[in-house]
C-alpha cells in the first residue's frame, strides 16, 4: 500500500467520527434539556468516572490512558454544550456586559493615578505612557496605591506585575488577593539601570550600593563584579536616587534611572548595569469599577482550586476546548493554609470573540474562590 491508501482509509474513519461526534453532541444537548426540566445537576462526577472505566476496556492496554484522555476532552466539550443550552446571563456575564457598554470608547488622559515610590519612579514612566498627562500620585508603597483605589481616592494605580529578567513582582500578586478591582490596560516599559551617586564620588570609592530588590536582582552580575559592598534594598528605585542625593556621602551610590541623575543632582559613575539588554517590565493600570475598553483582547482571572489531583489540568482542559491560548500562570500559595494555591491567568482572547463569555461558562464551579480581574490591551 501507499501512504496515500492509508491517508484515505484515515479521512474515511475521520468522516464517520465527526458524524459521531455530532449526534453525541446532540444527545448531550437533549440530556441537557432533560436535566434542566428536572433541576438536575449537568456535571454528573460519578456518571463520568464509570463511563472512562468503560471506553478504557474497550481498546488495548497501550491505548487506554490514550482513550481516557480523548474521552476527558468529550466530556468537557458536552458540559460546555449543555450550559450553553441551557443556562441564562449569570452575574459575572450581565457585569462584563454592563461595563462593555457604560465604558467611554477613549480611554482617559488626565486623571489622577496613583503610583508607588517618588518622583522619577519607574511607575511614573508607566503611568506616562498610559495616559497623556497624568496626574500623579506618589505613594509609599504597593499596599498604598491599592487602598487608593479601594478607597475612591484616586480612579487609576499603576503597578508593576512582572520582569523579563527578575520574574514576577510577588508582593503584587499576595495583594491582588486581597482587594477589590479591575484590570483596565497594560504596558511595557524598558529597563535600564544607571549606578548613581553624589558629585565628586568614584566607583573606587563606592561601599555601598541601594536599590529596589527587583533592581538588584536584575543587576546582580554587575555587582558582584564590584567586590565586597554592602547591598541596602529600597522601597523605591526613584527613593534610593532620592536617599543617596540626601545622604551626602561619597561611599554610596544607588540603582536608578538615568531622569533620576538630573533629577536628584547626581552624578552617573556607569549606565545600563543591568544584566540583560532586553529588561522590560510590565505594568497594569487598576480601576475600582470595571472598565473594559475598546481592544481588550488580553482576560485576566484568579482562582484558588481544591487541593487534589487533577484541578489545574481541568482547568487548562477547559481552555484547551476553547481554543484559547494561555499568556502567563502564576502560583502563589494561600495565607494561612495547608498546600493550597491561588492561580493567576493572563489568557489571550478577545472580548468581542464569540468563546470569551464561555470562559466562564464552569470556571467558577470549578474553583474553590474565583475572581474575574478584568479585559483590557497592552500598549506599546
Amino acid at each position: 500500500m501507499q501512504l496515500s491508501d492509508y491517508r484515505e482509509r484515515i479521512d474515511a474513519l475521520d468522516a464517520e467520527l465527526v458524524k459521531t461526534f455530532s449526534q453525541r453532541m446532540g444527545i448531550s444537548g437533549e440530556i441537557a434539556r432533560f436535566k434542566a426540566a428536572g433541576q438536575l445537576p449537568i456535571h454528573d462526577p460519578a456518571r463520568e468516572r464509570e463511563k472512562l472505566e468503560q471506553v478504557a476496556e474497550l481498546v488495548p492496554p497501550p491505548l487506554r490512558n490514550y482513550t481516557q484522555r480523548l474521552y476527558q476532552l468529550i466530556f468537557e466539550l458536552s458540559r460546555l454544550h449543555q450550559r450553553q443550552l441551557t443556562q441564562g446571563e449569570n452575574a459575572l456575564k450581565q457585569r462584563i456586559a454592563a461595563a462593555l457598554k457604560s465604558t467611554p470608547m477613549l480611554f482617559p488622559e488626565r486623571p489622577l493615578v496613583a503610583c508607588q515610590g517618588v518622583e522619577g519612579a519607574y511607575s511614573q514612566s508607566a503611568a506616562e505612557k498610559l495616559f497623556v498627562q497624568p496626574n500623579i500620585m506618589h505613594l509609599d508603597s504597593f499596599d498604598g496605591v491599592f487602598r487608593a483605589i479601594d478607597q475612591g481616592l484616586c480612579r487609576f494605580g499603576v503597578l508593576p506585575l512582572e520582569n523579563s529578567t527578575a520574574g514576577s513582582v510577588n508582593r503584587i500578586y499576595d495583594l491582588m488577593m486581597q482587594y477589590d478591582f479591575s484590570i483596565t490596560r497594560a504596558t511595557r516599559v524598558k529597563i535600564d539601570h544607571c549606578l548613581l551617586a553624589n558629585a565628586g564620588t568614584k566607583l573606587s570609592d563606592i561601599k555601598e550600593i541601594v536599590s529596589h530588590e527587583q533592581a538588584l536582582q536584575q543587576c546582580e552580575g554587575f555587582l558582584k563584579s564590584l567586590g565586597t559592598v554592602k547591598i541596602t534594598v529600597s522601597e523605591n528605585t526613584a527613593l534610593a536616587a532620592k536617599s543617596v542625593s540626601e545622604s551626602g556621602r561619597r561611599d554610596i551610590a544607588a540603582l536608578s534611572s538615568r531622569s533620576c541623575a538630573e533629577l536628584y543632582g547626581l552624578t552617573l559613575l556607569k549606565s545600563s548595569v543591568q544584566d540583560s539588554a532586553s529588561n522590560f517590565t510590565r505594568f497594569i493600570c487598576i480601576s475600582k469599577q470595571l472598565e473594559i475598553y475598546p481592544g481588550a483582547d488580553k482576560t485576566s482571572i484568579m482562582m484558588v482550586l481544591p487541593h487534589k489531583p487533577g484541578s489545574l489540568y481541568k482547568v487548562l482542559g477547559h481552555f484547551y476546548a476553547l481554543g484559547i491560548n494561555l499568556i502567563k500562570l502564576e502560583s502563589r500559595p494561600l495565607a494561612g493554609s495547608d498546600f493550597e494555591f491561588m492561580f493567576y491567568f493572563d489568557l489571550d482572547v478577545s472580548v468581542y470573540a464569540p468563546e470569551f463569555m464561555r470562559v466562564f461558562e464552569e470556571l467558577e464551579g470549578m474553583a474553590t474562590s474565583f475572581k474575574y480581574l478584568g479585559s483590557y490591551s497592552e500598549a506599546v
